[in-house]
């Protein structure tokens, strides 16, 4: 057996050579890689029978990742989207391996003639404001967890942060002066500001008093930094319970995305342009942005048919005319 074919030393310079030193991929885009072959790898050994030492470059076939594919499907219940993000991995992986070695090139083309499965585009889901109001009393502000539950409900209203942008923030990022900020790191290691608004501050500020700049904003019960899943299970939770005083939150799955689109809708709506909208929530592309424009015009042509005249005033209005010879007259000429 040839070492160059043995797949450990690939997967080592893949994801300690390539992804950090050669392309500079964002740090969470290196976690996502790393996870598909903590997976991954696994799978193959067992499969195989072999110890994950000794997988050779070989024994990845074209037939053997759709089959972990499938299982990431069918087994662990991933949406399409994780399926697809997985196999980016993956051809990453072929393709970083079969450009070294060009005894691999055939092996590397099998690999990257795995599709991708289409994917219907998600709806852009949002709350409205009387919904939002509601997830963001049901902490118990009386109580020091209740006092940190909401702040947090709250600046990921504010802010229309991301779950991962949270949970990394420190007290050093905070600006609570005048006018108050907060820097956020979003993806690609995009650095931007965000305005706070003076309730924020309000609640957070006493939160930080007296604790070191280089601590988390939020720390969850025992003291430690909140991750973003303890983000996320927050507001799933907090959802459900306002679901029992709000009944139509019952119909909707709401998630930190789903505040973050609250975030941008609302801030349309009060009169904000799309291009300060794009740079508050970080977005790459303006055409990213342009979503949540579409989704308030759909929201006007609903108000609009609702505003249709009535057939009874259509019929008035018929009459009037065929009793106006010269209003008939000059339509016709039109």
């Amino acid at each position: 057996m040839k070492n160059i074919h043995l797949l450990a030393p690939w997967i080592r310079r893949f994801l300690l050579e390539y992804l950090v030193a050669d392309r500079n991929l964002a740090y969470n885009t290196q976690k996502s890689y790393r996870d598909t072959l903590i997976l991954f790898l696994p799978f193959m050994a067992k499969k195989l029978g072999k110890s994950m030492d000794l997988l050779t470059v070989e024994d990845i076939s074209n037939d053997s990742v759709r089959q972990f594919l499938l299982e990431l499907e069918k087994q662990r219940e991933c949406l399409i989207s994780t399926r697809n993000q997985r196999l980016a991995a993956i051809h990453s992986l072929a393709r970083f391996v079969g450009e070294r070695n060009p005894e691999l090139i055939e092996w590397f083309a099998e690999i990257r003639s795995i599709p991708f499965k289409k994917t219907a585009a998600p709806s852009m889901a949002y709350l409205e404001k009387q919904e939002m109001d509601t997830i963001l009393v049901v902490p118990d502000r009386q109580t020091p967890q209740g006092l940190r539950d909401y702040a947090l409900l709250l600046f990921l209203y504010n802010s229309g942060a991301r779950a991962s942008e949270v949970a990394q923030l420190t007290i050093a990022d905070l600006d609570l002066g005048n006018p108050s900020s907060v820097t956020l790191l979003g993806k690609g290691s995009k650095v931007r500001r965000c305005p706070l608004w003076p309730q924020t501050v309000s609640i957070l500020a006493p939160l930080i008093a007296g604790r070191e700049p280089n601590e988390a904003i939020f720390l969850n019960r025992t003291k430690q930094p909140i991750t973003r899943f303890g983000i996320r299970a927050l507001v799933k939770r907090s959802a459900q319970k306002a679901s029992h005083k709000l009944p139509s939150l019952s119909a909707k799955s709401v998630s930190t995305h789903t505040i973050r689109h609250t975030t941008a809708v609302h801030l349309l709506r009060s009169g904000v342009d799309i291009n300060t909208i794009r740079a508050w929530l970080g977005h790459a592309s303006l055409d990213t942005t342009h979503k949540y424009a579409e989704v308030d015009l759909e929201m006007k042509a609903k108000a609009l048919a609702q505003c249709e005249i009535p057939s009874s005033s259509m019929t008035a209005a018929k009459e009037h005319w065929k009793n106006n010879p010269e209003l008939m007259a000059f339509l016709k000429s039109l």
